[in-house]
């Protein structure tokens, strides 16, 4: 699959290219992005090397495709966000944001970017994206929230994170979903 670059004229999400990699490496120094997302605690920066140059490819190639989120076309990153294909027509949505940019509603605007590319005969086509946040990350259960994800429970020590079990929460959005 082609990269695809998304805008609204707010948010653009690009692709992130090795030019990223000092950007994404200070962001992910900031200890609430390893509190709630599965990086490596600390992050380094050939953590984002090997994020950029193995995953981000291969993810685009394998419809598990990831976009940096910028506030200009050629800005700077301030977030990441991606889906993870879990089959043909089911993806898990996955962000952060580094904390200057949290509460103007950037992130549920690249959320519904994403949901919408998702959703698309001309995107992924997707039927279902699904969303899951260990328990206690309410900012990320109300950015999807706000972009018409429905809460569909908690699973018990459901996930790992760098070797511990924890709770998480389960929401998706399907592609008949009235936003």
């Amino acid at each position: 699959m082609d990269h695809h670059v998304l805008s609204n004229g707010t948010v653009w999400l690009s692709a992130p290219t090795t030019n990223d990699i000092d950007t994404i490496t200070q962001c992910c120094q900031e200890p609430s992005i390893g509190e709630w997302v599965t990086i490596p605690v600390p992050y380094r920066r050939r953590h984002a090397e090997t994020f950029v140059e193995d995953i981000v490819g291969s993810g685009w190639a394998a419809r598990s495709p990831t976009w940096a989120v910028r506030l200009h076309a050629d800005g700077p990153v301030v977030g990441m966000i991606g889906l993870s294909e879990r089959d043909e027509s089911a993806a898990e949505i996955g962000f952060w944001l580094s904390p200057a940019q949290r509460s103007r509603g950037l992130m549920t605007q690249a959320v519904n970017l994403v949901c919408d590319f998702g959703f698309r005969s001309d995107g992924l086509a997707l039927q279902r994206i699904s969303w899951r946040a260990f328990v206690g990350n309410y900012a990320s259960a109300a950015v999807v929230r706000r972009a018409g994800f429905r809460y569909e429970g908690r699973s018990r020590l459901g996930s790992v994170q760098r070797g511990v079990r924890r709770d998480h929460w389960l929401a998706a959005r399907l592609s008949t979903d009235c936003v």
